[in-house]
């Protein structure tokens, strides 16, 4: 369930197509049905913001916070994200194709049933998040620290998963046909199967 933050400000169907944002501080900010194509910038923050129908596609951002903010029915079309922290954020019905996240503190987001099929997350902190029947079938999370996360009935299916923290992952409840994993990572999962692992 998305718990919408109060809003004290507007911002509606503003193009800011291209727009440098480096520096800029948002908070308690509803930004509707606007461009963000191609933004670019360091070091923005928006605190408790609610971000509806607005597109990101092809923005490049660097160090941005968006911290205890929404995104409903955001597209993130080909974004690139580095180093950005967008602790306790929450996601509803947003499209995430070819995004790419490196680094950052993405923990106690919520990410329930996300389509992260098509998005590629590199050395993320996700600790704590709600990952719950994401739909993330030959997706990339590599290297990323999962610990604590809810990843039940979640869809695996193919997705490169090496070197990330799986210690919250149940097997029996996740989708992992094909997965690909490390052989550090294949031994605790079958472990948590029930089986005993024992060298030749």
């Amino acid at each position: 369930m998305i718990r919408m933050p109060a809003t004290e400000l507007t911002v509606r169907g503003e193009d800011w197509y291209a727009r440098d944002l480096s520096g800029e501080d948002h908070m308690a900010t509803l930004f509707a049905d606007m461009d963000l194509t191609e933004t670019t910038g360091t070091g923005a923050t928006f605190d408790s913001c609610v971000f509806r129908g607005v597109r990101f596609n092809s923005a490049h951002l660097t160090e941005f916070a968006f911290t205890s903010c929404v995104f409903d029915a955001c597209v993130f079309f080909d974004a690139k994200l580095e180093r950005c922290k967008l602790v306790g954020s929450q996601f509803n019905n947003c499209r995430f194709d070819l995004l790419k996240v490196e680094g950052g503190n993405w923990s106690f987001t919520n990410l329930h049933r996300a389509a992260l099929a098509g998005a590629q997350l590199e050395g993320v902190r996700l600790r704590e998040a709600d990952l719950s029947g994401i739909k993330a079938a030959g997706g990339v999370l590599v290297g990323c620290d999962l610990s604590a996360s809810d990843l039940h009935e979640a869809d695996l299916t193919n997705a490169d998963l090496r070197g990330s923290d799986l210690s919250s992952l149940d097997p029996l409840t996740a989708n992992l046909t094909g997965a690909v994993v490390s052989e550090a990572q294949a031994i605790l999962l079958a472990e948590r199967l029930g089986l005993v692992v024992r060298p030749d």
